[in-house]
């Protein structure tokens, strides 16, 4: 028998991409500047808008995925996607904060508004278990707006030595390395059973036009950012592994979706879709959990933003109000409007007043949740079920279950991480 030849022509190599180039959704190679060409669901979309009929909301998303989809920069080895999440805040912000800066009455309207848009956006996405950009992008380019409008506005004015201005300056250094320790691993727990490959640029493609598996479920949020996700409908249900891998808590502690039984205080999130150790809640500030290894940075994080945002207001109030203390400036500042650029500094120091005031709360909640030994999603759970002890109208929530005092549970949140797979067996218990 003759030996079968083995052609290179049965698996053709796919040739490689330049710099503008892509694998779209649809598996087909594409162009970035054809991104406003053969768009069938925008065109439909576009038509019965024209023709004042309803769109419906499955066109909607069709067509949000074809812009998400080719909205791409170039870059090497292939178009990249840009995320659209962290493109409306890059616009809006100054907008709103200049139109708020004509008159007091549209400040007081826009400053009222952006928490509510904020808000709304907040729950939009936690219904839909989906991780968004936004919030990240709004924070980090709020730092930005405002350090350019303190460089462009109110250094100028002469009040702000070379000094203030080096320790501002270090201050918005500080936070983004904060930020950037608390992006890291918060403690993931991947099953030993099942190795992650590194996957190729085409299987990420694949799996991106597959999408994320959409669980089912309705989570419950809090104010602090963080999201209640403890189902117990999807994570009670008996698996073929859980009688013959697990201890006798294995009902309870087995995560059907990771294949692995947890440790204790451990949580599936399932917005990021993997289980972490000792979970605290899913910040979309970081678009990420907080957790083991990283809850400390996040701590420094909020401490290091609240200590600048407050000398950076009280500088610039020093500055555009010149004769009054700091807290009768923010609330009484005559002739502030006179002058579009004070005005525009006044409103920039509000906008910052009400982003200093939440992340403030959410400080604050954290102290008190470390000083009892709780994380959130157990003061959540704790609340739901009636079995924690609510001192100060719920502000404080203690469940009692690892709370060893005050100096011992302060001491236990400063070695976080240093022994990751290491736990008291009170806790395992």
């Amino acid at each position: 028998m003759k030996p079968v030849k083995k052609t290179k022509a049965e698996e053709p190599e796919l040739e490689p991409l330049c710099c503008c180039e892509y694998i779209d959704r649809n598996g087909e190679k594409n162009h970035v500047a054809a991104c406003l060409c053969d768009c069938q669901d925008l065109d439909e979309g576009c038509d019965r808008w024209i023709t004042c009929k309803s769109v419906q909301p499955e066109t909607c998303e069709k067509i949000m995925d074809t812009i998400s989809d080719r909205l791409r920069i170039p870059w090497l080895r292939g178009a990249k996607k840009v995320n659209i999440s962290i493109l409306p805040p890059l616009f809006l912000l100054p907008v709103f904060l200049r139109v708020a800066s004509w008159h007091f009455l549209l400040g007081v309207v826009v400053l009222t508004s952006l928490p509510v848009l904020a808000l709304w956006y907040y729950y939009l996405t936690h219904r839909r278990k989906e991780q968004t950009l936004f919030f990240l992008s709004l924070g980090l380019f709020s730092l930005g707006y405002m350090y350019y409008v303190f460089l462009q506005e109110v250094v100028p004015k002469g009040r702000v030595g070379p000094t203030r201005l080096a320790l501002l300056t270090c201050g918005l250094l500080l936070i983004l390395f904060a930020l950037y320790r608390a992006k890291k691993n918060p403690g993931y727990l991947r099953n030993p059973a099942h190795n992650d490959r590194a996957l190729s640029g085409s299987q990420v493609e694949c799996l991106n036009r597959k999408g994320p598996e959409k669980p089912k479920g309705f989570p419950s949020a809090d104010l602090s950012g963080g999201l209640n996700n403890r189902a117990p409908k999807d994570e009670t249900k008996d698996s073929p592994r859980t009688s013959a891998g697990s201890p006798a808590k294995g009902k309870d502690d087995w995560c059907a979706k990771c294949q692995l039984v947890r440790p204790a205080r451990a949580w599936h999130c399932r917005i990021c879709g993997i289980c972490v150790r000792r979970m605290d809640h899913h910040c979309v500030w970081i678009n990420s959990c907080v957790g083991e290894s990283n809850h400390q940075a996040f701590i420094l994080a909020l401490l290091v933003f609240l200590l600048t945002s407050v000398y950076g207001i009280t500088l610039t109030l020093d500055t555009i109000c010149t004769d009054r203390s700091v807290f009768t400036a923010l609330f009484y500042c005559p002739g502030v409007y006179a002058n579009y650029s004070s005005a525009l500094c006044f409103t920039c120091v509000w906008y910052s007043v009400i982003i200093t005031g939440s992340m403030a709360y959410i400080f604050l909640i954290q102290l008190i949740n470390i000083s009892y030994n709780v994380t959130e999603r157990e003061v959540q759970q704790a609340l739901r079920q009636k079995t924690g002890r609510r001192l100060l109208c719920g502000l404080i929530v203690d469940t009692g279950q690892y709370n060893r005092g005050f100096l011992r549970n302060w001491h236990q949140f400063s070695t976080l991480g240093a022994h990751p797979f290491h736990h008291p067996a009170e806790d395992i218990v």
